[in-house]
């Protein structure tokens, strides 16, 4: 789900290391048109029925920061292409470095030749949901700042005076780090659709640690920032906040996030929890922030009602689903209470999947799948529609890689807020014996991501409306369905915030996607929380 500890080995990185400047070097549209028609002509002429090329270049950055040192900068690049190809009902693909004309030409015959050797065992013909060609069109990532223009010790810099920030203000260690990713994908298809994108996407986090040099015990907190689909302006573009309970001193950040005022406040956190009470286990009702609550409907929502994993296509990487084609054939599936509805959206502004096609040349759009607690949709890309009888496909089919064939992956999948005007505060007055949880922490799922157990980042305790203290150890565990219709209130529009994840993986060989999930503080009731202290 994400990048736990900042440990520097689980980092993705593609491509080969470049300077900064080279970066900012646009590669020409009229040339990526020329490559892609040489790609089509060849796939058509040896018996293709349909075909598509992704020119692919992929940019990331990374600043890596440790108290007062730079510990690692990454500047890497890959250029190269992907072939898909229907041939004998069949799908081909094959991927080269060698961006010529006669290197895609070459590569749309090895595609051809794949596809004509599975046809063998092709049960069935590849059925596609139509999609009309759109000529020439492009779409760029709606950004203020380019992250890539700002000098990297200008961003170095804000890192390491988030550490001093945290150092200062009680914190034993820290890391920081700044993850940038440009993604310049070139799409064309034998449909006649040539789209040019520029994809940009963020994400600042750290992780503090507190040590009572006296007892030896210690405690973390992760930053409360989000992964965003936006450019530098997320760090330099001062916006408006939106206030945590009262007695927590916690803030919301949405559009924009300040680093060095969370690095301060995590600091003091950190402290606190060594000293926190150690929570009692039992049934509370639960006030989820936003930033906890995007993990829950990332592992609980968005991968059971990816469409390929409900048919069992996807199972070697963390399993099936429990939410099967029976279950939606039946309209009345409570998935959660009436207040729960979801929805699925690659449009939404500022979120990680943000665009405006996906990697097959459909248009991105916004769709339910569980509404007024039924679930009445899935996740489906073009050759998968047919199957639930949908006319198009749902445009949320991804490749993370020029080498890497697109498959179906999770769109940004958020829980709508609340209709009826309800602050935090409002919702903590109506809660007896509860927890607030904020942040996101430990969790585990079943192979069918039914049965969890998720953690968190800090937990104040509410007792008759109201915070009353800091707890520790705390996890709660549940089903998809019985937590989903759990679900009790969900706080307005102005509460409403966008976390998610910046490496999200998926299928074999794995892939890594980025994702975003909304939502408004909601409470739970009735939840079975446990203690996770391991006792001596």
């Amino acid at each position: 789900m994400g990048v736990g500890g900042l440990a520097l080995s689980h980092i993705p990185v593609f491509g080969n290391p470049i300077s900064p400047e080279v970066a900012l070097e646009p590669i020409d549209v009229a040339l990526k048109k020329r490559l892609a028609d040489a790609a089509l002509n060849a796939a058509k002429s040896q018996g293709a029925t349909y075909a598509d090329v992704r020119i692919g270049r992929y940019l990331q950055q990374y600043i890596f920061t440790r108290e007062k040192q730079v510990q690692n900068i990454v500047n890497a690049e890959s250029y190269g292409v992907g072939i898909r190809v229907i041939a004998n009902g069949t799908w081909g693909f094959a991927a080269t470095n060698n961006v010529t004309e006669a290197g895609l030409a070459q590569a749309a015959s090895q595609a051809i030749a794949i596809a004509k050797a599975n046809a063998r065992y092709q049960q069935e013909p590849v059925q596609l949901a139509p999609v009309k060609g759109i000529g020439e069109v492009s779409w760029r990532t709606p950004i203020v700042q380019n992250a890539f223009e700002v000098p990297v010790a200008e961003k170095a810099d804000l890192l390491l005076a988030a550490n001093a920030k945290a150092l200062e203000n009680g914190a034993s260690f820290i890391n920081t780090a700044l993850f940038q990713i440009n993604e310049q994908k070139y799409f064309a298809s034998t449909e006649g659709s040539y789209i040019d994108q520029d994809i940009h996407r963020i994400w600042p986090t750290f992780s503090v640690s507190a040590v009572d040099r006296s007892t030896g015990k210690f405690r973390s907190r992760e930053a409360l920032s989000a992964p965003m689909g936006m450019g530098y302006e997320y760090l330099s573009k001062p916006g408006p906040k939106i206030a945590g309970p009262a007695g927590t001193g916690l803030q919301g950040y949405n559009k924009y996030y300040d680093i060095l005022e969370d690095a301060v406040l995590a600091a003091k956190q950190a402290k606190a929890k060594i000293t926190a009470k150690s929570v009692q286990p039992g049934k509370y009702d639960l006030v989820l922030d936003p930033n906890h609550l995007g993990l829950t409907i990332h592992e609980s929502v968005g991968h059971p009602l990816e469409l390929d994993r409900v048919l069992g296509y996807e199972a070697n990487y963390a399993g099936t689903s429990f939410a099967t084609l029976d279950k939606w054939k039946t309209k009345n599936f409570k998935y959660g209470s009436k207040q729960v509805n979801i929805f699925a959206d690659k449009t939404q502004p500022g979120s990680l999947g943000y665009v405006a096609y996906d990697d097959e040349g459909v248009k991105t759009k916004r769709w339910d799948l569980i509404k007024d607690g039924v679930l009445v949709n899935y996740q489906a890309i073009r050759d998968q529609a047919h199957i639930i009888g949908e006319p198009e496909s749902h445009g949320c089919c991804y490749a993370d890689h020029w080498s890497s064939v697109q498959f179906q992956r999770m769109a940004n999948i958020s829980l709508a807020p609340g209709k009826t005007k309800l602050s935090v505060d409002d919702m903590i007055k109506n809660v007896d014996k509860g927890i607030y949880i904020s942040g996101r922490g430990s969790f585990s799922i079943d192979q069918q991501r039914y049965n969890f157990q998720f953690g968190g980042t800090v937990f104040y305790e509410i007792s008759k409306g109201k915070i009353v203290g800091m707890l520790e150890d705390v996890a709660y565990q549940s089903n998809t369905q019985e937590f989903w219709n759990s679900c009790a209130a969900i706080c307005d529009e102005s509460d409403y915030r966008m976390f998610g994840s910046f490496f999200d993986g998926k299928g074999q060989p794995a892939q890594i996607s980025a994702v975003s999930h909304g939502s408004a503080t909601t409470r739970f009731n009735g939840v079975n929380v446990i203690n996770t202290a391991r006792k001596i």
